[in-house]
């Protein structure tokens, strides 16, 4: 599982980002100043694959310790900051960030640009699993038990967010939300009908008895138990 260390002296994205990367498929060990992230760093360096910083700390600025990190740990780093302006930007960049992304920032967008950079570093192990079935969000590939199963975009898009919140159960109102977000067309609540239909008969062995994805009478959907 790809590890991600966050530095941010803002507690309540520090916590939301922490529960969004978590809910991702990703281990986050999260810092709320240099300091902080520095004694993480001396201890588990090897343990984490990359490395999200706020330009703006309490002890410092998230330049100084993308320098330290560049030099000492060489761990690929994205800088999260409402710092958007040129000057920013290219000192990051000079400093040897892979990316910067000014806040607010879209959530997926995110995940893609996490994404592009372990991709970029060899750093991506990311694959999805439960009970023998597997999706790899940087192969665009889904598996049963080593079978590959050919799934449409939408299909493919809806299996992912059950594999992202595994036991967790979905509203259909909040399926419906993310998959026209992800897609950029809107879905109603018959489309989704349509493809939970669909994606359950290439993923089940008894499509009328799910194992893998469960309706929850009056609530929604989820994956497993």
């Amino acid at each position: 599982m790809t590890h991600i260390l966050l530095v941010d002296d803002d507690k309540s994205i520090l916590q939301n980002l922490t529960e969004f990367l978590q809910q991702e498929g990703f281990r986050v060990t999260a810092a709320a100043c240099q300091g902080d992230a520095l004694q993480l760093l001396d201890s588990q360096a090897s343990r984490f694959d990359l490395a999200l910083l706020d330009v703006s700390l309490p002890d410092g600025n998230g330049f100084a310790l993308c320098g330290c990190i560049q030099s000492t740990y060489h761990l690929p780093v994205i800088f999260l900051t409402a710092s958007g302006d040129e000057y920013s930007v290219v000192a990051g960049l000079n400093l040897g960030a892979e990316d910067y992304i000014a806040k607010p920032f879209r959530p997926r967008e995110l995940i893609s640009r996490i994404q592009a950079v372990l991709r970029r570093c060899g750093k991506s192990n990311l694959v999805l699993e439960y009970c023998g079935l597997a999706a790899d969000p940087i192969r665009g590939t889904v598996t049963r038990d080593g079978s590959e199963i050919i799934l449409s975009a939408l299909e493919y898009r809806l299996l992912l967010l059950f594999l992202h919140n595994k036991g967790i159960v979905l509203s259909r109102s909040r399926l419906m939300d993310e998959l026209w977000d992800m897609a950029g067309e809107y879905v109603n609540d018959n489309t989704l009908t349509v493809y939970i239909k669909r994606l359950r008969e290439k993923i089940e062995d008894d499509p009328a008895n799910p194992v893998f994805i469960r309706t929850v009478r009056g609530l929604g959907y989820k994956l497993g138990d």
